[in-house]
């Protein structure tokens, strides 16, 4: 599988309504996202640019409006980020990253119960 094109914080929030809602006209972008963050119309537009070009994104002509659909899978997306972080983080190890995150209070025991109970229910498959 070739590696998907990297994507900034702020153009994953652009694709995460892409994702959740397309195929989705510029301004219904622009609505979702104007409610949830601080971004100007323009600002919008710029990102959903920068997603076209890196080939994330294509788009269609319809009357006068510019309809998106993704050209990138959610969960491959995410799944190639959390290898790339896993790997750079804790040399590809996720025991590591697991132990990191529970020597360092950063899951709950609820997290943990519910990690405990997919490794014992894969382990039954």
């Amino acid at each position: 599988m070739a590696a998907l094109p990297q994507i900034s914080e702020a153009e994953f929030e652009v694709m995460k309504i892409i994702w959740q809602y397309a195929p989705i006209n510029t301004n219904e972008i622009t609505e979702h996202l104007t409610r949830a963050t601080s971004w100007s119309p323009k600002t919008i537009q710029t990102l959903i640019k920068r997603l076209v070009n890196k080939g994330v994104i294509s788009y269609e002509k319809q009357s006068r409006v510019f309809v998106y659909t993704p050209l990138v899978d959610k969960n491959e997306y995410i799944g190639q980020e959390s290898n790339s972080f896993l790997n750079r983080f804790y040399d590809g190890n996720i025991s590591k990253m697991l132990s990191s995150y529970i020597e360092n209070d950063k899951l709950s025991e609820n997290e943990i119960d519910t990690l405990r109970s997919l490794l014992n229910n894969k382990g039954e498959n």
